[in-house]
């Protein structure tokens, strides 16, 4: 008996998409110039501080391109210590994976997915984020098979906690070319994050989109804290300094090169009350000036952001709040980045 899956067309390879929907020459040397700052910060040649900031889930272009278009006059003010990198989370859906499923699942006419539009509109959408802002984004690589539709947009990709323990994410992370940012699982065991890094730095060969293909590794691998939550769905943050002591010793004893931390601010770490991301962030950096061994290993924060405080419901249709994860709005934002510029 064959499979319960009615198999509807066979999408344009990556390689054609490129194609039809191209980089120019100035985007591409855009990205090149960022993702060397990047990756001079991940290795310790730039003091720059990271910000992964933006909506949680990008759900629509005009209001994520207004945001994105704020997020680059604040850049302007803050560019000697901060390097920010929006998040733009095209592919992020609702926790349960029903209803609204990120932007990569446009509906048709008929109210039906249309993945190939889909795939066309979150491209296209980097596109002009690029052009108009001068910003590389990060993603979320939810589906590995996606990345290559992006591959020469993104500059950061984070795996989340729900995907770090999965293989596919593991080894298809140790082929992307730019860094990677780990989450600890929901259930907080950070023997797993570490063995996910481990896997990504390594050589891998793999059957990925119908190929075998080899990976050379990737070095730029790294941690994300974000909170993690027992069994009985309570709450237990890992941002503190202890946390972070605990995970530049993990990283030493696994021998692994280039430590990391990116510090989550919201999700478990926040108890995703929206407003705790503010103390979470100015925590985080307190501890960085008690101790330059956190210094060096925190690279920045993750801090979910978008133009008004909160959340709604699908179909409230309120122009730039989030319709995932709360977000701090834009005022809050704003004088966040700047009180953070002053700090370090």
């Amino acid at each position: 008996m064959d499979m319960d899956m009615q198999f509807i067309r066979k999408l344009p390879i990556p390689k054609l998409l490129k194609e039809r929907y191209p980089v120019t020459e100035e985007m591409a040397k855009i990205k090149e110039a960022r993702d060397q700052e990047i990756t001079d910060i991940f290795t310790g040649k730039n003091d720059k501080f990271l910000l992964i900031i933006g909506p949680c889930s990008a759900d629509r272009e005009d209001s994520v391109l207004d945001y994105m278009n704020r997020l680059i006059r604040i850049q302007e003010k803050v560019k000697d210590k901060i390097f920010i990198i929006p998040r733009c989370y095209t592919n992020k859906p609702r926790t349960r994976g029903t209803g609204y499923k990120g932007m990569l699942h446009q509906p048709d006419p008929e109210g039906e997915e249309d993945l190939l539009e889909g795939i066309i509109a979150i491209r296209e959408l980097h596109q002009r984020i690029v052009r108009e802002t001068g910003f590389t984004c990060a993603e979320e690589m939810l589906y590995p098979e996606n990345h290559r539709y992006l591959s020469d947009l993104l500059s950061y990709v984070a795996i989340g906690a729900r995907s770090v323990e999965d293989q596919i994410h593991r080894i298809t992370a140790s082929g992307v070319g730019i860094p990677v940012g780990m989450k600890n699982p929901t259930g907080g065991d950070m023997t797993v994050m570490m063995n996910s890094i481990y896997a990504a730095q390594c050589p891998q060969r793999f059957l990925y989109r119908g190929w075998e293909v080899q990976t050379k590794g990737n070095p730029l691998a790294h941690v994300i804290l974000r909170g993690s939550v027992d069994k009985y769905g309570m709450n237990t943050p890992n941002y503190h300094y202890e946390d972070i002591m605990e995970v530049l010793k993990m990283y030493q004893e696994n021998d692994l090169p280039n430590p990391a931390v990116i510090v989550d601010t919201n999700h478990n770490n926040s108890g995703k009350k929206y407003l705790e991301q503010i103390r979470i962030a100015k925590d985080v950096l307190h501890s960085m000036h008690v101790n330059p061994d956190v210094r060096s290993i925190v690279k920045g924060l993750m801090i979910e952001s978008y133009i008004e405080d909160g959340a709604q419901t699908i179909g409230e249709g309120c122009y730039g709040k989030s319709i995932t994860d709360p977000c701090l709005g834009w005022e809050k934002s704003e004088k966040l980045i700047l009180e953070l510029a002053e700090m370090l």
